[in-house]
């Protein structure tokens, strides 16, 4: 499997030498570092190709790391039924970078996008209907950043006198805000049966 996920890789890299910087075959996948900017050319290229024929978008999605320069990594899982094979595509995105919409080639990419967009605020150029899909209109942040609190900025709660939902800045001590990670058993005062043996 995986000698034919290099020679697909090689075949890709050829004919989209522009769009390809990187392929790596692990775990039985192909991933494919690409550049952004070449992101539905490349896409096309997958879906109607004899040898690819990637015409199944599984998912899209991002990660965050925000110590890098280059703070996202846009990534497209696609699926080929024709040839039983899978592949990745990663994308290096800066935090003011548009990332070109790929719903003209894959309509099925318009709620994935505007998913991304609403947990990490990533913009996409040329999506037609680009606004938040999980959270409220009135949304502060984007929930899966790493620098986003893990309370939140707001609370929303139905106000019993009011008969309405009410949006409230989240009113925490700051204690309960941050966590030690250390065992839940340290400094218990009681003994579980068994821990005798951890000595």
């Amino acid at each position: 499997m995986s000698e034919q996920l290099e020679e697909l890789a090689a075949l890709i890299r050829l004919k989209q030498a522009d769009a390809v910087l990187d392929a790596e075959v692990a775990f039985g996948e192909l991933t494919l570092t690409v550049v952004a900017s070449a992101l539905p050319g490349l896409v096309r290229f997958l879906k109607s190709d004899e040898n690819c024929r990637f015409s199944s978008l599984v998912d899209i999605t991002a990660v965050d790391y925000p110590a890098r320069k280059v703070r996202f990594d846009m990534v497209y899982h696609f699926l080929s039924m024709y040839r039983n094979q899978r592949i990745r595509l990663k994308a290096a995105v800066r935090e003011d970078e548009l990332v070109p919409s790929i719903v003209n080639e894959h309509p099925s990419a318009n709620w994935f996008e505007r998913e991304v967009f609403d947990m990490f605020g990533i913009l996409f150029s040329g999506h037609p209907d680009l606004r938040r899909i999980l959270t409220d209109y009135g949304f502060r942040g984007y929930p899966l950043r790493k620098d986003f609190p893990t309370t939140g900025y707001t609370e929303v709660r139905y106000d019993e006198a009011a008969k309405r939902v009410v949006y409230e800045p989240v009113n925490l001590v700051q204690e309960y805000r941050q966590f030690d990670f250390m065992s839940p058993w340290e400094g218990a005062e009681y003994i579980l049966p068994g821990d005798e043996r951890a000595k």
